[in-house]
């Protein structure tokens, strides 16, 4: 596998995560298994999912739609990310989706950040509270455009797209630990050792930040991750739900992601058990298939379930990810 094979990956692992959770978001378990069964595939919403009510199998969510919405941004701005113009088109973004009619709108954190920020504060300050997933949820184009080594850059990079939503220490390492496990699957490391690398970024992230309580992240996903490689994977269900948590909550739902990428004896199953777990379904499995699609590839993913994802979604995958590349070149010169 090569960088462009790793790259395409994690994009499409990311929007197929997504898609497949997208029918079961902030659904219990137990309704998800009444509802999908086994959810061996992509899925239409059912008649107890509101936030995306209607939607047709294989449709992305915030996750993919803010995902590309970063990379985009980044291309345009040869890896810069302006605040002003980044707030702006997620403003954009929320307007857009309340003219459609759709729920899926900015999560709690990055709503009341922009708001702040409308409102004249400095963006430096705005994110101070964010503690939530929002930053991790969208970091994969930094993991794909920016090479976790050397250190700095890349932290500055997670952090300049955190900072106006979600920079405080949870939400900060929590986009660190994503992006870093990008990078370094990217760059052939295994799962164990991109999600160990995303633990020790984790780490290194927080010290950036507003300190915000709460399970600090580097250390809850090195033993979601030996929890979850410890125990058979028909059993990574129940230790998500009961002990992991799948919340919006950056030290659980990022957790879960993460350590189910770690633990995954087949990345496709992984998600299908991101997507049945209920909680924050789409974004775990969002995250969890970034990382995965890093390490293994776009061999990963079932071909014609991305065909459909991409198609559904007029997503050209393959051209985001040549632009990020080329960034993560200049990066290396």
């Amino acid at each position: 596998m090569n960088a462009p094979d790793r790259a395409l990956g994690a994009f499409a692992g990311l929007a197929l995560g997504d898609a497949l959770g997208m029918p079961t978001q902030s659904m219990s378990a137990r309704e998800i298994a009444e509802d999908y069964g086994d959810l061996d595939g992509l899925a239409a919403a059912g008649p107890r999912q509101r936030i995306a009510a209607g939607m047709p199998a294989g449709s992305v969510t915030d996750d993919t739609e803010q995902a590309v919405l970063l990379a985009e941004l980044l291309i345009e701005h040869d890896g810069a990310l302006p605040a002003d113009e980044f707030a702006r088109r997620l403003l954009a973004w929320e307007r857009g989706m309340i003219d459609k009619g759709s729920l899926d709108l900015l999560g709690p954190s990055t709503k009341a950040a922009l708001q702040r920020l409308q409102d004249g504060e400095d963006p430096s300050v705005t994110g101070r509270g964010g503690a939530t997933n929002g930053a991790a949820m969208r970091v994969t184009p930094v993991g794909i455009a920016v090479p976790h080594v050397p250190r700095t850059p890349f932290l500055d990079a997670v952090q300049d797209s955190a900072r106006i939503t979600h920079n405080s220490s949870l939400g900060l390492a929590a986009a660190a630990a994503v992006a870093a496990a990008v990078s370094a699957g990217i760059d052939g490391a295994d799962a164990a050792e991109a999600v160990a690398t995303g633990a020790d970024y984790a780490d290194y992230a927080e010290r950036r930040a507003h300190w915000t309580a709460g399970g600090r992240i580097g250390p809850r996903v090195r033993w979601a991750a030996n929890l979850l490689r410890d125990n058979d994977p028909g059993d990574h269900h129940r230790l998500l739900v009961d002990l992991v948590g799948t919340s919006v909550a950056a030290q659980e739902s990022v957790v879960a992601a993460l350590a189910l990428a770690a633990a995954a004896a087949d990345p496709w199953d992984a998600l299908r058990t991101a997507a049945r777990a209920g909680g924050d379904t789409d974004t775990v499995a969002a995250m969890a298939g970034a990382v995965l699609g890093a390490v293994h590839g776009a061999a990963a993913w079932p071909a014609d379930a991305l065909a459909d994802v991409q198609a559904r979604n007029g997503l050209d995958l393959t051209s985001l990810c040549a632009g990020l590349l080329a960034l993560r070149e200049r990066h290396r010169n």
